[in-house]
């Protein structure tokens, strides 16, 4: 289907406002998980670190299968494939209402929940980039921070309706608010060319012969036996030669004839199609080896490699602040009468914050965004380390704001990528990082879960998501340290098409 160009404006801003909503409705519950998890901690009485891996999984798990939502998309397009998620999205949290057990909610919200929210990012990101060129950071920009607004609202909403109706009755209305989605996605028209030709036309103009393998089969024998012996007929009155025995005789004649020919014919083209399925397989094969040379050549890059480890210990140790904050409040004894907003709500209002502002950050030709990216990592890592200290609703909600802030350097990771890769190996590269930080988002709330459970006390656990974060950030800016880059480069040459931070921001 061939696309016009995209128009900047127009029915695309449509777009963006109901991608934003789409968005909001789909990541305000999952990313507000965290207060879910006290009620689900003391309806099913399991351990932390196993409770854990609900939120884990509904947040990580659309990351981890990003190829396979990449190819839904591709396949079916935006629009089925975000009112597809808007179903799968209501329907697992209207089953989690009805959960007997942690294990149910594993599925029902976990997988369920976190698959339909990874289709429906990428359908929004893929229509959004279709609509918009020149705006295209922009639209992106405003339809990334409806999950922030998301997790606002959402982590005061369900607190609300769990005191009103329970956590059972507070899942199903989250769950009939996600149905909105389907509205949103509705609206969600593909931007097609308006000259292009009929899809059955482009279809039947583009297969080759080789396809039709029973192309020729479409008349059985016996309607061709009939044809022919048709004809005879009419020829034989014209010329007024009847004669039984002579048309009995053509008859198998041409019977015999018609069956060796159609069997010629069926075995030349299964010989075809087996050739042409043996070609297939061999490119697809090579396709493989390519895929596989070309990741093995990105990890010759040691900034990329940093940057590969940098983001799975970052949503290892950074991401639990955002499922069991509200946990931490709890352990400190914090009195309900200080509580004047969540401590989720702080999170999600200052990622927005963070967001726009690093975004601004990064467009300015003085601000490197790689140093900028590794400095919101190291002040994380800071930040973490600091929680164990605070015993008060204001010290826990003013780290909230400043780990909402600092979480906010997702939306310039995609810069510092396509800085240390280049633009033609942003989507290769960018899949890669972007499983692993699903894994890291996955793992982090169990293990600091299960630290917990070991020691009875979060101090450990957060010295740890610290000391990972930390970690991430000063391996990578080793990799793009100027003099570091000059010695590797006399010991060795850079293999062809990798790039150094250095020379891709030269660029």
């Amino acid at each position: 289907m061939a696309f016009r160009k995209p128009p900047d404006g127009g029915w695309g801003w449509v777009i963006v406002v109901v991608s934003f909503f789409a968005q909001f409705l789909c990541y305000g519950s999952p990313l507000a998980v965290g207060v879910l998890y006290l009620e689900w901690l003391d309806a099913f009485g399991e351990g932390k670190g196993k409770t854990a891996w609900v939120g884990s999984l509904a947040n990580g798990i659309g990351l981890l299968a990003s190829p396979v939502c990449s190819i839904c998309v591709s396949s079916f397009g935006a629009r089925p494939v975000a009112i597809f998620s808007g179903f799968m999205v209501a329907g697992g949290l209207m089953m989690s209402s009805f959960a007997p057990n942690i294990y149910f909610l594993y599925v029902s919200y976990g997988i369920v929940v976190g698959l339909g929210c990874g289709l429906l990012y990428t359908a929004t990101v893929t229509i959004t980039c279709q609509y918009f060129d020149k705006r295209r950071g922009l639209a992106l920009g405003l339809i990334s921070t409806g999950s922030s607004v998301g997790l606002f609202i959402y982590a005061a909403l369900q607190r609300e309706l769990i005191e009103l109706y329970g956590l059972d009755g507070c899942l199903l209305i989250v769950g009939a608010l996600s149905l909105n989605i389907l509205a949103c996605g509705s609206l969600m028209r593909p931007l097609e060319s308006s000259s292009s030709p009929p899809p059955e036309k482009m279809f039947v103009d583009k297969v080759p012969d080789q396809y039709f393998v029973y192309h020729e089969k479409e008349k059985t024998v016996e309607e061709n036996i009939s044809i022919l012996e048709k004809g005879y007929i009419d020829e034989k009155s014209v010329n007024n030669v009847p004669d039984c025995k002579q048309d009995s005789i053509l008859n198998k004649n041409t019977l015999s004839s018609i069956n060796v020919n159609e069997k010629d014919t069926y075995k030349k083209k299964v010989v075809e199609q087996t050739n042409f399925c043996k070609q297939l397989a061999k490119r697809k094969w090579q396709l493989y080896l390519t895929y596989w040379k070309e990741t093995m050549v990105l990890f010759k890059n040691k900034v990329f490699s940093a940057l590969f480890v940098a983001i799975l210990l970052f949503d290892i140790g950074g991401f639990p602040p955002s499922l069991l904050m509200e946990d931490v409040a709890r352990s400190a004894n914090i009195s309900e009468d200080d509580y004047y907003m969540p401590l989720i709500s702080i999170i999600g209002i200052m990622t927005t914050v963070g967001k726009l502002i690093l975004g601004i950050l990064a467009d300015f030709k003085w601000v490197n965004t790689l140093y900028l990216y590794v400095t919101t990592l190291i002040m994380t890592g800071v930040a973490l380390f600091a929680i164990p200290f605070a015993k008060s609703y204001l010290t826990l909600a003013m780290l909230s704001g400043i780990l909402g802030f600092l979480t906010g350097n997702w939306s310039i990771f995609p810069y510092v990528t396509t800085k240390t890769v280049g633009i033609e190996k942003l989507t290769h590269a960018y899949g890669i990082l972007m499983f692993f930080a699903g894994l890291g988002n996955s793992l982090g709330p169990p293990i600091v879960g299960w630290f917990y459970d070991w020691t009875q006390e979060y101090n450990t656990a957060f010295y740890f998501s610290g000391f990972c974060v930390l970690l991430g950030g000063f391996l990578l800016l080793l990799a793009a340290l100027p003099c570091w880059n000059a010695c590797t480069n006399q010991s060795s040459k850079l293999p062809p098409n990798t790039y150094s931070y250095k020379v891709a921001s030269n660029a």
